[in-house]
């Protein structure tokens, strides 16, 4: 059946409606420009109206008698002044129009994507917090996170940057397992490439998440403000520690928190062990230290597995007493230092018993750095030699009290190499560089509570003294001044740290500085005074 068309009235009448509404809502808008200060001043003196009511029913009984004598007194004054009644309206009207201004509204809440963000993290983590035989559960398919979240905030792109989460008090908080599960969830859902802080309140049954800032990688190595027996580490969070130390970073001054590490008879971690891989930055921390232990008139001695020449520019200086990179060396130089804790210790007990003060030679710390010293080891054995990390267990075993520190760094690919003495007695720990969450609790007894990133610049890692917290850390920039890769105002800081050259002496040979009673150094342990004229100074680099 055909439709029939609309009469031709009905369609001139739509387009007529259709011009009336136009015409009615421009009047409108018309006449809202038009009438605006009077809407403002209008809602301003609604809002005054309000307060006044308010102030009013706020007055107690007994004082709203001398409150109206007070108004009447203020208004018989303002209409006896001249002009009074004139400007205490035009005063009247600037306040309404004040406080009946357009304002921004506050925001109480979370946006709408913020909502449904939230409500996807609750979700996701009912089948964790959850129970069948829960009545009345926090956690369910379905239900409202407001019981369950709270300070939550989020960044410009929506992500959330802190939350605090409630959850039941049944759940196994107590076991790592659960906890690694909660947070591996919580790093995928608030989004990977960042830097996550999970805090349990195991009392409160509560979990804080919260997104940590980069730490900063532009501090360079420089005289750091410490005392004999501390030395700089890297830094870490603000909230990790109580001390701050002032730096330079660039020519901008700063007020950074230190990991410190405290060495010398009365530390209770005196030896270090740093683990990484290849380029994350151990060869930097022992050079940082290195520079830290000359700086305060300490002895050092370096023995380098890797033959790199990392440690080039410590040859020759002023308390280095050797630096060896062979097999043959680092043995004697090993076996050295093994009798030179020996010697101080028997030196410090014959003091003791004469009722004297020990004596200066004795006092003063000796350092001992290896960098990869597995490599030696192989090498060792394979000559025929014996295993050099077998001299260390005197130093290590007795090394606090002779004033002797040791720091041992190596590769993740070699820890199987090290001896149970280094294990046993380096119970300060760093690992440096990606490493999984295994790996670093291996290392450090404990894991991070912290998720890792994806990006880990040179330097980066985490540190434990003891049976301390576990802090992140930034080791400070102390390349290699030698290298023409490494940044020009960082090479050129390091070069001012480094003390002055020793005197050559006659065979153009340096020997230990320290030799033993009745015991001289093998030849071997006497390396080649180099010949290389000093470097000149690195330019500073042009913007």
């Amino acid at each position: 059946m055909a439709r029939r068309p609309l009469p031709r009235i009905l369609i001139s009448g739509t387009a007529s409606l259709a011009r009336g509404r136009d015409f009615a809502r421009t009047a409108a808008d018309s006449a809202t420009d038009v009438l605006h200060p009077l809407l403002v001043i209008g809602r301003g003196l609604r809002v005054l109206a309000s307060a006044w009511r308010r102030k009013w029913a706020g007055t107690p009984k007994d004082k709203r008698g001398p409150a109206l004598f007070l108004g009447a007194a203020c208004v018989l004054v303002v209409a006896l002044v001249p002009y009074g009644p004139l400007l205490a309206l035009i005063t009247l009207m600037a306040a309404a129009a004040w406080q009946g201004r357009a304002r921004t509204p506050v925001k109480t809440g979370p946006s709408e994507a913020e909502t449904e963000r939230l409500g996807s993290l609750y979700e996701a983590l009912v089948p964790y917090f959850s129970i069948p035989e829960d009545p009345n559960p926090l956690f369910a398919h379905g239900g409202s996170w407001d019981q369950a979240f709270s300070g939550h905030e989020f960044d410009e792109a929506g992500r959330v940057t802190r939350l605090r989460i409630r959850y039941p008090a049944y759940f196994t908080d107590g076991e790592a397992a659960s906890r690694a599960r909660i947070e591996a969830l919580l790093h995928a859902k608030s989004g990977r490439g960042r830097e996550y802080r999970f805090d349990w309140d195991e009392e409160g049954n509560q979990l804080d998440l919260s997104v940590l800032a980069a730490l900063p990688t532009g501090i360079a190595a420089q005289p750091f403000v410490t005392s004999p027996g501390e030395t700089v580490l890297g830094f870490t969070d603000a909230g990790s520690v109580r001390r701050t130390l002032p730096v330079l970073e660039g020519d901008e001054p700063r007020d950074v928190p230190p990991v410190i590490w405290r060495t010398g008879p009365r530390s209770t971690e005196p030896h270090l062990l740093a683990v990484g891989q290849p380029g994350s930055g151990t060869s930097t921390l022992l050079r940082s230290i290195a520079l830290q232990a000359l700086r305060h008139g300490s002895d050092v001695l370096i023995v380098e597995g890797g033959d790199t020449g990392e440690f080039a520019c410590l040859s020759g200086r002023t308390g280095v007493l050797a630096v060896e990179c062979g097999p043959t060396g680092a043995l004697a130089t090993l076996e050295w230092a093994a009798h030179e804790t020996e010697r101080r210790l028997i030196a410090g007990h014959r003091a003791r018993e004469a009722g004297r003060p020990a004596p200066e030679d004795i006092r003063r710390p000796l350092w001992i750095l290896l960098d990869q010293p597995s490599v030696l080891a192989h090498l060792a054995v394979s000559e025929g030699h014996p295993d050099p990390l077998g001299r260390l267990q005197v130093p290590l075993r007795h090394g606090r009290a002779a004033h002797v520190t040791v720091v041992v760094a190596e590769h993740f690919d070699h820890l199987e190499l090290l001896n149970d003495a280094i294990w046993q007695h380096t119970r300060a720990r760093i690992v440096l560089g990606p490493a999984s969450i295994q790996q670093t609790a291996d290392v450090l007894g404990l894991p991070p509570h912290t998720t890792p990133t994806a990006q880990v610049p040179p330097g980066r890692g985490y540190a434990r003294l003891g049976t301390g917290p576990v802090h992140r850390l930034q080791v400070p920039a102390t390349p290699d001044p030698y290298d023409d890769g490494a940044h020009a105002a960082h090479r050129q800081a390091v070069l001012e740290l480094l003390p002055a050259r020793k005197p050559a002496v006659a065979g153009h040979h340096l020997t230990l500085n320290k030799p033993l009673q009745g015991h001289q150094p093998p030849a071997q342990a006497q390396a080649p005074e180099t010949d290389a004229p000093e470097i000149p100074e690195v330019p500073a680099e042009t913007p």
